[in-house]
């Protein structure tokens, strides 16, 4: 983390020397190197932070409510309907002050989720949750390619440059507006932790524990909405990075819980964000490429490879103990098999000396009768 945060501030035009950075956040540098990493860089790399942090939060919220690993909030219609939410003012050329776009996006993201659920049977089954959620993103990715038709060439070009989710040209103005959403979602998420890992055990073992399977569903589905939608307000959706983050948090920490991936998958989210930022400023300089173009491209492929590898590496875990499991029956078997015949001997339950002759064998017959030449001798 600090080597990224290092390479974000130092690396681009002017180039800033490692050992000068704390001088230019703290003297207050007047010098263009100094305004340069004070009034765009660092509130960028905090922004790259807080997005990453929740949006890789709001990612495992939904896998572990779903109990699908495909669970994102691009396969909901949470962030279409946080895009859609603040494009279509755009287009329609609605004169409305900067901190309404919060507001904006958490409507559109309530509406997609809404729609997701209401769809499915009010989150009945996690399944249906997910393939209707990919049905309601299509149709709300179709709504914003109609307002792209509509807009004209400036407005295409920012309605763009938004849906990719860029970093570009934020000020601190950006960062303080999310604080008082952040002050409400970040309670309901840590509230909502154990909550998760009851509901990684099935809907019928949660209700058996008390937890209410709809509701909690319903209620993660509102955190990840208050997590997502001031992040896609401000710098657009940063795609995949919910997907990524939480598959990151599983494979370097298999054996822990939801309430230890939690920090973890907000922790790796922001370092996904912070890394895609690099090339997205630097890759075709002095062309800034959108950040969430970069969270894509490397972010499906790690994210589909760490879960065949943990997928693997569960397998891999199982087949001893259940090879052993399997040949203890067997076993068992035989001892049980043996035990019984020893018993049968002891107590007389062969056939053959019940139905004896009296007096054959001892009383009762619990001797078995004995063939060959033995057995003739005795009745001689």
């Amino acid at each position: 983390m600090a080597s990224c945060s290092v390479c974000a501030l130092s690396l681009g035009t002017p180039y800033v020397p490692p050992h000068r950075l704390l001088a230019s956040v703290l003297d207050g540098d007047t010098t263009l190197a100094g305004i340069v990493v004070t009034e765009l860089r660092v509130p960028r790399l905090v922004l790259a932070l807080i997005a990453g942090a929740c949006l890789g939060a709001a990612g495992l919220v939904l896998q572990e409510a779903l109990r699908n690993p495909l669970a994102v909030p691009e396969m909901l219609g949470v962030s279409s309907g946080a895009a859609l939410g603040v494009a279509a003012p755009l287009v329609l050329t609605l004169s409305l002050p900067a901190a309404v776009q919060p507001l904006l996006a958490i409507g559109g993201a309530a509406l997609g989720g809404g729609l997701t659920l209401l769809a499915a049977g009010l989150g009945r089954s996690p399944s249906a949750v997910l393939l209707t959620g990919a049905a309601v993103a299509a149709a709300l990715q179709a709504a914003l390619l109609v307002l792209m038709v509509m807009a004209d060439q400036l407005d295409l070009q920012l309605i763009y440059r938004y849906l990719l989710g860029s970093l570009s040209a934020r000020t601190w103005d950006d960062v303080t507006g999310l604080w008082p959403w952040l002050l409400v979602a970040v309670p309901a998420l840590v509230l909502c932790a154990p909550v998760l890992s009851v509901m990684r055990l099935g809907d019928e073992d949660a209700e058996a524990l008390g937890v209410r399977a709809r509701r909690a569903r319903l209620a993660a589905l509102a955190i990840a909405v208050f997590l997502i939608a001031p992040v896609t307000a401000v710098c657009g959706p940063v795609a995949w990075v919910g997907f990524l983050a939480p598959h990151l948090a599983r494979w370097f920490r298999p054996a822990a819980g939801a309430v230890r991936w939690l920090p973890w998958s907000a922790a790796w989210g922001a370092v996904v964000v912070v890394v895609a930022d690099v090339p997205a400023r630097l890759a075709l300089a002095p062309v800034e490429t959108p950040a969430g173009a970069w969270t894509a491209l490397l972010g499906v492929p790690a994210g589909v490879a760490l879960m065949r590898s943990g997928g693997r590496g569960r397998r891999a875990r199982r087949r001893p103990a259940a090879s052993a499991g399997a040949r203890e029956p067997l076993y068992g078997s035989k001892r049980t098999a043996s035990g019984a015949a020893d018993e049968a001997l002891r107590a007389g339950a062969w056939p053959e000396a019940r139905g004896g002759e009296p007096g054959r064998g001892g009383p009762g017959g619990a001797v078995p009768p004995v063939s060959g030449a033995a057995g003739t001798e005795d009745a001689r």
